[in-house]
């Protein structure tokens, strides 16, 4: 199906290409963002596959055949020619005309939780301001007054070392995530038609307890209300309104029956096989039917693999562990862009890839890599997206960037224009300042 407000927009696009002067981004941005805000045929929608502990760039999208640094995995080929990555990622090498692989990032934070608040907030840790991550700022942005489900759910968030700037910040407990508990492969559910079994995935109290009927539960909500009005009407502080706000978003969603999101058993057991049977493919499942029910931010964590480790802090071991992970990755990604497309979605619906910084290219003793954030990846994909390209060039030995070089507000800014959010919406902060959603410039070259 043609979509009208894209044709729209590359003619935009295309019309400030062949200005004499070119036009500049605070000139163009807000109109577009606008123009596909408005527009009532087309409700956005964001992706995040967070890849907790820092995945290495020379082992999945930027490789170094031939140099001592490239370690032992060979590069594939995909649908792009010219566009190659790991072999370890060949059901992904087929979406390549829809990923936008951008392999000249260079930040300055390699400690995992500095390095997370800066890549999912785009602010260094150094303020007293409380920064919202832009998962909770873009959910903000694209959510619709009627929506029953919340503007921004997590899947599997990693719970260990490095998780500064998960949360809604000075956007309050309204915008914050919803999460959904995973119980990896130690814990599974079973299909009972196939016999084949998943890892779980599961959001406390989405229902009754056990052996509560639907009657007593209305009449303790009923009791409830009435204790929490008398309390919030004696104490309009900021602490009782925002207990309210959580209280209320949960028994909204609770009573929807987009609730159902939530229950994967009702997927065929061929399509829960096809995205993979552990917590990363589940999760991206669950990541399209929550898409499917108008959900602006769905985060999924790939943060751990079933074969062990410790996720993508490879130390050590980084060649096994990176395989393992790679596989969950493949069928996960891949899986969820071809039933998006297959479901007309993926042009809504932005997708990127990344973790809290790179890892060196020099392997070191244990075979391992370490913390590197002076030049690696990231990647974009689907609605919003010029596919089929890899932007920027690191050296041949991986140890700097010698074309493009960009910054984490850069990347969070073309997230932001290919949603159709203009990167500078403002909120107030804490503080009472107006901050931007990300203070940075779009790369026009990755924008459809």
């Amino acid at each position: 199906m043609v979509n009208l407000n894209l044709i729209d927009r590359r003619r935009w696009l295309k019309s400030l290409g062949g200005c004499a002067c070119g036009v500049s981004v605070s000139g163009w941005l807000p109109a577009l963002a606008e123009q596909i805000a408005s527009d009532p045929r087309r409700r956005r929608h964001c992706i995040l596959l967070w890849m907790a502990g820092g995945p290495s760039q020379m082992d999945t999208f930027d490789m170094k055949p031939g140099h001592e640094n490239g370690g032992e995995f060979k590069e594939t080929s995909t649908n792009v020619p010219g566009v190659r990555f790991s072999e370890h990622l060949p059901q992904l090498a087929e979406h390549a005309d829809k990923l936008a692989i951008i392999r000249s990032l260079s930040t300055k934070e390699g400690d995992h939780e500095r390095g997370a608040y800066l890549m999912r907030t785009g602010q260094r840790p150094m303020s007293a301001i409380d920064y919202p991550s832009v998962a909770a700022a873009l959910g903000k942005e694209l959510a619709l007054a009627d929506d029953s489900l919340p503007p921004y759910i997590s899947v599997a968030p990693y719970r260990g070392p490095g998780r500064g700037g998960f949360g809604p910040g000075f956007l309050g407990p309204k915008f914050a995530p919803l999460v959904v508990d995973s119980f990896g492969m130690s814990a599974l559910t079973r299909d009972i038609s196939s016999g084949s079994a998943y890892a779980e995935l599961k959001v406390d109290a989405i229902k009754p307890p056990q052996g509560i009927s639907a009657d007593q539960s209305e009449r303790r909500l009923d009791l409830w209300k009435s204790l929490e009005d008398e309390f919030v009407g004696s104490h309009p502080a900021a602490a009782p309104q925002s207990h309210r706000t959580v209280y209320d978003n949960a028994l909204r969603m609770i009573h929807s029956e987009s609730a159902t999101a939530f229950d994967l058993s009702q997927e065929p057991a061929k399509v829960r096989d096809a995205y993979g049977k552990g917590v990363f493919g589940q999760g991206c499942l669950l990541a399209r039917r929550l898409v499917e029910r108008g959900v602006p931010f769905v985060e999924v964590s790939l943060s751990s693999s079933i074969a062990g480790g410790a996720g993508w802090d490879t130390h050590s071991n980084n060649f096994d562990v990176v395989k393992a992970l790679s596989a969950e990755l493949d069928s996960g990604w891949a899986t969820l862009m071809a039933d998006l497309s297959e479901r007309g979605l993926l042009e809504q619906t932005t997708i990127v890839w990344m973790g809290e910084f790179g890892r060196t290219p020099r392997i070191n003793a244990q075979a391992g890599r370490d913390h590197f954030p002076r030049a690696w990846s990231c990647v974009l994909a689907g609605g919003g997206i010029a596919g089929g390209q890899a932007y920027g060039r690191t050296s041949a030995d991986g140890t700097t960037v010698e074309e493009n070089q960009v910054n984490v507000t850069d990347v969070l800014a073309t997230l932001c224009a290919a949603l159709g959010v203009a990167p500078s919406t403002e909120n107030d902060s804490n503080t009472g300042r107006p901050i931007k959603i990300v203070d940075g410039s779009p790369i026009k070259q990755l924008l459809a």
